[in-house]
């Protein structure tokens, strides 16, 4: 297809609007880039507790109150708002049902940090309310761009329920998985309340593991196209075993129709010439100015300032997929030297207790924020020297873009999106923006960490390094670029596999 399409984005989170990881970022930095390439871009997601109405200016839409959204036995009335996201004219639709999304967690009960028993439920609501939607609307997308488990139902949903509505004749449907390991699964009895009509059991049957129906499957089966946030992922989940996460048949099925786009991020964001979160700019011209960042950051975590101490940021997630164990068991063999750290980001208990305990026994060289605070990301970010990401799996990772935009050098593992984004410093030919080790063992984090730490103390070669780093495009143009070359191909199949759950 050439020209303008009509590009709908469905995604269970959107920042600023509703985030609890990556997803967020990119379910909002991309539509914003496909509308500057002039593509018709609009995007759909819950309405939670947390998205702030009156900041944002959600409103009514008359047309789109009181929608019969079919669930089970029960037909649901579902309401939709509308808003832009900030900064952009992509318009977003909020799919406002109370008794599912207005709680204090998106996914799961922050208290017990256990997910939601009704989690099938709100998201089969969540999909088929999408497509009820868009009837109401009277906008027919030519793609239907899903993300993750939670909109994956989506493509099944065309090819059952409404394989014959003359709507969607045109629709097809591209799922992008940002991680493999996380799936949907639920007791299987939850297919009753897809209110699929007619006989569809043989092909659900095929979805069904262990007496559990999995979201992600049902996608990946009736998606037109399926795409992932790294090339090396996309690689990866394909050729090595477990990062499949048991769907290694159903990839394999659909080979030549999945592919990996690695993700960019938003500049307008994450910049230094700019950031509000921060007490000063700076950029490449001016790296000296980053010391009083480092000393701000210092400052704020009650460490004392040296700007000859190199400074060790860790922002994740503390778990196990991203090499936190690798961390733990790299610590000691870390603190002998001389560095300091700051660490930001919440997670597993026993990291908790692990990182708690560290810091009694070194306060004056350890900040620890055991929750994600974005306005303190930045300053991390900025006012650090080394990023540590060591993780076992990333699919494709934001922050060591973030970092690098701000001249902090990542420290990680050969793997995923890691690997398409950090290239080794090579000080003979003064290439390279990062420090990369191949094997998840804790002696190969702390000799690149010892490397980095070496170079540091080189205050021409670090700042080359630096600038190196900061001259890498992360923009999103080129990767939107790459999805409208894909959403055009989506198109072109004809819709190949619209069949696929037809009569039998």
């Amino acid at each position: 297809m050439k020209g303008k399409m009509k590009i709908l984005f469905v995604s269970s989170e959107v920042a600023p609007f509703a985030k609890a990881g990556e997803l967020a970022d990119v379910a909002s930095s991309l539509p914003k880039m496909l509308k500057e390439t002039g593509q018709d871009v609009r995007v759909i997601t819950p309405q939670y507790r947390s998205t702030n109405e009156r900041k944002y200016v959600l409103r009514d839409v008359i047309r789109l109150q009181n929608i019969p959204v079919p669930l089970g036995k029960e037909t649901v009335p579902v309401h939709v708002k509308s808003a832009f996201l900030p900064g952009s004219k992509v318009q977003a639709y909020f799919i406002d049902y109370r008794p599912f999304f207005f709680r204090e967690g998106l996914y799961s009960d922050l208290k017990t940090r256990r997910e939601y028993k009704d989690n099938a439920r709100r998201f089969i609501l969540f999909n088929r309310a999408v497509l009820e939607t868009l009837i109401k609307l009277q906008w027919q997308p030519d793609v239907i761009h899903c993300h993750n488990w939670q909109s994956a139902l989506i493509p099944l949903f065309l090819k059952t329920a409404y394989r014959n509505d003359p709507f969607f004749s045109k629709t097809n449907t591209l799922l992008t998985v940002h991680h493999f390991a996380s799936q949907g699964h639920f007791p299987f009895q939850c297919v009753e309340d897809l209110n699929i009509e007619g006989d569809f059991s043989p092909q659900i049957r095929e979805m069904e593991r262990e007496n559990r129906f999995s979201f992600l499957a049902a996608g990946l089966a009736c998606s037109d196209a399926i795409n992932t946030v790294s090339e090396t992922y996309a690689r990866e989940v394909l050729g090595l075993s477990g990062l499949d996460h048991g769907l290694h048949h159903l990839l394999h099925s659909r080979k030549q129709d999945f592919s990996g786009i690695t993700n960019g991020i938003d500049l307008t964001q994450w910049n230094p010439a700019g950031d509000p979160f921060l007490p000063l700019s700076y950029g490449p011209q001016d790296l000296d100015k980053k010391s009083e960042l480092k000393k701000a950051l210092s400052l704020n975590q009650g460490l004392p300032f040296n700007p000859e101490t190199p400074l060790l940021a860790l922002v994740s997630p503390l778990t196990d997929q991203k090499g936190l164990q690798l961390v733990c068991d790299a610590a000691d063999a870390l603190l002998r030297q001389d560095c300091q750290w700051v660490i930001l980001g919440a997670g597993e208990d026993r990291y908790h207790k692990f990182f708690l305990s560290a810091k009694r026994k070194h306060k004056k060289r350890i900040g620890l924020n055991l929750k994600h605070e974005e306005s303190l990301a930045h300053l991390v970010l900025a006012g650090s020297d080394i990023l540590l990401m060591p993780s076992l799996e990333e699919p494709c990772g934001l922050t060591q873009m973030q970092a690098m935009r701000y001249g902090t050098i990542p420290v990680v593992r050969k793997t995923g999106g890691l690997a398409d984004t950090v290239s080794p410093f090579n000080p003979k030919s003064g290439r390279g923006n990062g420090f990369v080790f191949q094997k998840a063992e804790a002696r190969d984090l702390i000799a690149s960490v010892r490397a980095a730490i070496a170079l540091f103390q080189q205050k021409a070669v670090w700042q080359k390094i630096m600038r190196n780093a900061m001259a890498v495009d992360f923009s999103w143009e080129s990767p939107a670029k790459k999805y409208v070359q894909l959403y055009s191909k989506c198109t072109a199949k004809k819709n190949r596999v619209k069949d696929f759950y037809g009569s039998h």
